[in-house]
């Protein structure tokens, strides 16, 4: 069986949801549902926003999470949110008790949520994107294999695919995995 690449699966930038850092929230989020209506004919949906800035280079992304987590401002009284995205403190056997106490003495969610949603509208994009680590970018050439080992140890559900250190697309979790199934219901 042919190896197949990262380019082959990827899909390009140019059919991705995209904003720019000074966009606020709201328009993010009106462009993943307009590109959700777009791309009927995909498997799965875009869950996710890439952000670029002035020069158009991807410099950030938005996960569903990342939007939950910007409607309450507190968190970043918990911690910063790229320290709380690595920490998922459930996986050092905290209990639900502890994890109900940090939601009391920080007092989250004492406001509607209506409110909040309201508010965390007006945001700008990169007050609420996550910087994208080393980590997340897989060239175009790489291996399929190679992919989903850099996803399975990083824990991400997509690597940007770059070119000459260009972002040219996006590589899903989810894209890997119906390929994955394809193949072994095909046998």
């Amino acid at each position: 069986m042919k190896v197949k690449l990262v380019k082959e699966l990827m899909i390009p930038l140019s059919e991705y949801a995209t904003v720019h850092e000074d966009d606020t929230l709201k328009i993010a989020i009106k462009t993943l549902q307009d590109s959700q209506k777009l791309n009927i004919s995909t498997h799965y949906m875009h869950r996710a926003v890439l952000v670029y800035d002035k020069d158009k280079n991807i410099v950030g992304k938005m996960s569903p999470l990342d939007i939950l987590k910007s409607l309450e401002p507190k968190y970043h009284q918990v911690g910063h949110p790229d320290q709380m995205r690595k920490m998922r403190l459930s996986r050092f056997g905290l209990s639900n008790e502890f994890m109900s106490s940090i939601f009391e003495q920080y007092c989250l969610w004492d406001e509607s949520c209506e409110e909040l949603i309201k508010t965390a509208s007006k945001l700008k994009v990169k007050e609420v994107m996550y910087s994208l680590d080393e980590g997340e970018y897989v060239n175009e050439t790489a291996s399929i294999a190679e992919a989903i080992h850099q996803l399975i140890v990083g824990h991400h559900q997509s690597l940007l695919v770059s070119r000459n250190d260009k972002v040219i697309g996006i590589l899903r979790l989810s894209d890997l995995f119906k390929l994955v199934c394809d193949i072994m219901t095909d046998q």
